[in-house]
């Protein structure tokens, strides 16, 4: 993305945010609640519009691109895992009305869950595997980028644990992955390089080198 700028109701929400993501391995973003953290992410999908700037994709204004076809290739997972009524298996439907089973056990066997599940009702699950149900049908479409929107902030520490796991063997697979988090160490346990947001822009590198810096004791 170069030079985005979002504003809403006249308040600017990022200002001038220019940044690239790598094309493989996993990027994270960091920032207080509130600096535009899962909002950036939303661009990349065209879940917001930018006010001004031009954010890109294969080196494509995604503006000139199918949402559709765009949400393939970019998928997303939101922060509180959200299933529609029925069983996994329609759920995954949803994403893929064609794929047959058999691509459907392959989602669900890339995020650590069994083929019964496709016969589970969503209420059924506990907050993890709904998650990783939700990344599962996320993936179905066989997305090149993965965004992650503090997808573990509502888990328990050992199953979000296994989705960071989860999430480091799709990216030694070769999928692309932007990851905001709230949680510091989860940051930098993911990515060496961490992308720090301070009210809609990018910190400077004074700023980001304190932010990280544990013995200021940021909370986030």
């Amino acid at each position: 993305m170069v030079d985005v700028v979002l504003e809403v109701d006249g308040s600017r929400i990022l200002d001038g945010i220019s940044l690239a993501m790598a094309g493989d391995g996993i990027s994270v973003i960091v920032g207080e609640s509130g600096s535009g953290k899962s909002t950036l992410l939303r661009l990349c999908n065209r879940l917001e519009v930018p006010t001004s700037g031009v954010v890109r994709f294969r080196g494509v204004d995604i503006a000139a691109l199918d949402p559709l076809e765009l949400r393939r290739d970019v998928g997303m997972v939101f922060q509180r895992p959200t299933l529609f009524p029925g069983t996994v298996r329609d759920n995954l439907r949803v994403a893929a009305p064609d794929a047959g089973d058999e691509r459907l056990r392959a989602a669900l066997a890339d995020v650590g869950l069994a083929a019964s599940f496709l016969d589970r009702v969503g209420d059924e699950l506990s907050g993890g595997e709904a998650q990783r149900a939700c990344l599962a049908r996320t993936l179905v479409t066989e997305p090149d980028v993965l965004l992650m929107d503090e997808v573990t902030s509502s888990l328990d520490p050992r199953a979000a644990r296994l989705l960071e796991d989860l999430t480091v063997d799709l990216a030694q697979r070769g999928v692309a992955v932007l990851w905001v988090s709230h949680d510091l160490e989860q940051a930098t346990r993911l990515g060496d390089d961490p992308v720090v947001l301070m009210a809609g822009r990018l910190a400077s590198a004074e700023e980001r080198a304190a932010f990280l810096d544990p013995s200021t004791g940021c909370d986030l």
